[in-house]
């Protein structure tokens, strides 16, 4: 089956990897952080400041990709800070107010100034 990098200027473009890649009707987005594209800067100190954006620039791949938020079959979440974790599901509740998704949390491996969050997903379309 061929693989199609999905790539918009939407969203922030990392170095050395696509922010997707849809094989067939399944979209897979790559860890994506909270960077606001307007300012360029993280979207705020907080977690759920930068998880909001997060999901945000998810969206904006997803659809960039053929599918949609509701479309998520697993989100993986990587945390800074485990103890962030209540403020991530109060945002996941905003934005998966009916589909829930299988989620799975882990520490975010790479310390990066600023950064408290990253978001991975995979969605798959009808």
């Amino acid at each position: 089956m061929p693989r199609r990098i999905i790539s918009t200027p939407d969203a922030p473009e990392y170095t050395g990897y696509s922010q997707a890649v849809k094989v067939g009707n399944t979209v897979y987005v790559a860890g994506t952080v909270g960077v606001d594209l307007a300012t360029g800067e993280l979207a705020g100190p907080t977690v759920q400041e930068q998880t909001r954006q997060s999901l945000r620039n998810c969206q904006t791949i997803l659809r960039a990709g053929g599918a949609e938020l509701s479309d998520a079959v697993m989100v993986h979440t990587l945390l800074m800070r485990p103890e962030d974790a209540d403020g991530v599901i109060e945002v996941f509740e905003e934005f998966f107010p009916d589909v829930r998704p299988p989620r799975c949390v882990s520490k975010l491996g790479v310390d990066r100034p600023g950064i408290l969050v990253s978001i991975a997903m995979v969605a798959v379309t009808e």
